[in-house]
């Protein structure tokens, strides 16, 4: 007999699995002897269980007592385990489960059949059951309980379910006859399998998948306090690092650059959020097999707060990706460090775009990042997108265009449920109205251009609550202008705009519009595009005195909107025709209030200027006198011209001063109202 069994195999994962399946498989080979009457017997009847005898053998335990055998396997495992340092998933999983050699084999007993499928004909003979072709409580009792303590198999398989390790897959009957088997997430890691899909809600990364800390584009005093926590988190003086901050920003690839620092890989856990959720029973033991560090991604609400259980058979720290909404609590994170991952500034950006794009000319590098404020993920997923049109077209540098278009599909991906993009082609030469309104125009558009700079200008009391958002309110009555110049600030600004479909964000179902409402708030800071909340009155109304629950959850709404308005980051236009509807806490809230009022006779003049087509006939002083005469909001006159312009289709193409008479009348009846016209075209009276 060799004097050190098993000297001769690798000091390996898989040789390691091997060695377990040696222990389990000896333990059936003697029983099966016991019940045939003899290990030729039980050969004969089992010939597969001869290979196992001979394997083990040839690995130094030839001529050892079937009764010595068990104590020896033991002796020699930890000799063998003894002779490496690597990750061995087997003996990484018993120190943290606090499972004995006793335990490891009575897991391994019931994963038999994973590996070999004849163990099922073994099974079933043993229970006198040819259904059961998996082993019950009863069976792993009778092999593995201790004669002086009965109830020790069943205590064990107890604790090997708690750990998510073993599962049943039958209750029929009573319990002792429940069938067994492993979880086959946790088996393939067992195994030493490192599938990067896990499952749908579990994905591995290996360390060599990571950056590391030195390559990460952070602030110098963010990196520095990393490079402090691998030791804390190793000896357990801190249980978890909590990472807070926008999507797409850089947060799963901080808690995976820590995890490269000690060593390990990531095992990134989403759609948990109830504690009661049974895969969280084999998160532990899954990192241990993997010796990865638990990422647990949430994507919380307002309000919102989740509990992380303690994950058994695991030790070590863990990370949790978070918002900036949102709570947690519970064990996992009873000694949790927290880090607030902001977005880059204009100096990070540039570094970004740098890296994700190459060789590019550093004005273009530099106008990217002053003109698009996003998360760096995002400058990631336009630069890709954008060297793609630029290849289309045969160039191998990127340009504004390219960005611009990489930039609109990123925006639609995230925004399109629940926001509308608006077409905002065309300058201010679009847009008459007052000069008072036109200078506020202008100031708005400096503050949305200098956002980022403007509170560098400003003393310290100033700074303390300041951020880079915009918040303008455009009130006026209906057709004054105020979604024309929101969409022109946009073309100006060269940004997208989105309008917020309030039937998609307003839910009757309790907190479900906050929901809503953080989503798309949250999406438009991390891509840069302007929200367009289009008659606004109806989300921002006044609260209420208490009277009944509907009053209580209207205000939290309002209460809600209010705090999430003075956070956001990004710029906001609000138009409304009924300003005094709104309650005046969001007015003090606006960093720019711009008030549209009806047109004066001159400004009606240009209005029908740019809504009449080159090439008209209407007579000068009929126009002069439409102008002069008729108190038109830009709306009405629009819709003058154009029906002027249907008319004019019908009877030649050329918009005549009668088509123009008509269209201005029947505007009038729309409204309700005389017209004050003094004179009347066949045209007109003939009601076209």
């Amino acid at each position: 007999m060799q004097t050190a069994p098993f000297s001769d195999l690798p000091r390996s994962p898989a040789s390691h699995f091997r060695l377990y399946l040696y222990g389990a498989a000896l333990q059936f080979v003697r029983k099966a002897a016991q019940l045939a009457g003899s290990f030729d017997a039980a050969f004969d009847r089992f010939p597969f269980l001869a290979g196992y005898s001979n394997e083990l053998a040839s690995h130094g335990l030839e001529g050892m007592s079937p009764d010595d055998a068990p104590l020896w396997w033991r002796k020699s495992v930890m000799a063998w385990e003894s002779g490496t340092t690597q990750h061995l998933p087997l003996r990484a999983l018993r120190n943290a489960s606090g499972l004995d050699y006793d335990a490891m084999l009575v897991l391994m007993s019931v994963g038999l059949i994973e590996e070999d499928g004849r163990f099922g004909d073994l099974f079933a003979a043993l229970q006198s059951a040819p259904e059961r072709d998996r082993p019950t409580i009863s069976l792993l009792d009778a092999f593995w309980s201790d004669p002086e303590h009965t109830d020790d198999a069943r205590v064990t398989i107890r604790h090997l379910i708690d750990l998510g390790l073993l599962q049943f897959v039958s209750r029929d009957g009573p319990g002792s006859e429940w069938t067994l088997q492993t979880h086959n997430l946790l088996w393939n890691a067992m195994r030493g399998e490192t599938h990067e899909e896990i499952a749908p809600w579990a994905r591995y990364r290996a360390p060599a998948m990571m950056a590391g800390l030195e390559n990460l584009i952070l602030p110098e005093t963010l990196r520095d306090i990393l490079s402090k926590m691998p030791p804390l988190l190793q000896s357990g003086e801190a249980s978890a690092v909590v990472v807070r901050g926008y999507q797409h920003n850089g947060r799963r690839t901080l808690a995976g650059a820590l995890a490269h620092m000690m060593g390990k890989g990531v095992i990134e856990i989403t759609g948990l959020v109830r504690p009661d959720d049974e895969r969280w029973r084999i998160v532990g033991p899954l990192a241990t097999l993997l010796h990865g560090v638990p990422l647990v991604v949430l994507d919380l609400c307002p309000g919102e707060n989740v509990e992380l259980p303690r994950l058994a058979g695991y030790e070590g720290p863990s990370c949790i990706v978070l918002n900036r909404q949102g709570g947690i609590s519970g064990p996992l994170v009873s000694r949790a460090l927290t880090i607030s991952l902001e977005m880059p500034d204009v100096n990070a950006r540039q570094l970004h775009w740098t890296s994700a794009l190459g060789p590019q000319e550093a004005e273009d590098i530099q106008a990217f990042s002053e003109r698009l404020r996003l998360t760096g993920g995002n400058i990631r997923r336009v630069a890709g997108l954008a060297l793609s049109y630029a290849a289309l077209e045969g160039r191998s540098a990127v340009n504004w265009s390219d960005v611009r278009q990489a930039s609109r599909a990123v925006n639609r991906q995230s925004l399109d449920t629940l926001a509308a993009p608006v077409n905002v082609t065309g300058d201010w030469n679009m847009l008459v109205v007052g000069s008072q309104t036109i200078a506020e125009l202008n100031t708005l558009e400096h503050r949305c251009r200098f956002r980022e700079r403007l509170h560098s200008l400003v003393g310290h009391a100033g700074t303390m609550h300041a951020n880079p958002g915009v918040r303008a309110m455009l009130c006026g009555a209906s057709g004054t202008g105020k979604t024309l110049a929101a969409r022109l600030l946009a073309s100006s600004l060269q940004m997208d705009m989105y309008r917020v479909d309030l039937s998609a964000v307003v839910n009757k179902y309790i907190g479900e519009t906050e929901k809503n409402l953080n989503q798309i708030f949250s999406r438009a800071e991390e891509l840069d595009v302007i929200l367009l909340l289009d008659e606004g009155d109806a989300l921002l109304t006044q609260r209420t005195s208490v009277q009944t629950s509907n009053d209580r959850y209207a205000n939290l709404e309002t209460n809600y909107l209010l705090q999430r308005l003075e956070s956001f980051e990004g710029i906001l236009l609000i138009t409304t025709n009924a300003v005094d509807n709104i309650d005046s806490a969001f007015q003090r809230r606006m960093d720019v209030i711009i008030d549209f009022p009806l047109p004066e006779a001159a400004e009606r003049w240009s209005i029908w200027q740019l809504h009449l087509p080159e090439g008209h006939s209407v007579d000068h002083p009929f126009l002069t006198e439409i102008a002069s005469r008729c108190a038109f909001t830009g709306g009405q006159i629009r819709n003058a011209a154009i029906h002027a312009g249907l008319l004019a289709l019908v009877d030649g193409g050329i918009v005549t001063s009668a088509h123009l008479e008509a269209a201005v009348q029947r505007e009038y009846r729309k409204s309700g109202a005389l017209c004050p016209l003094r004179r009347s075209s066949p045209i007109a009276a003939a009601g076209r």
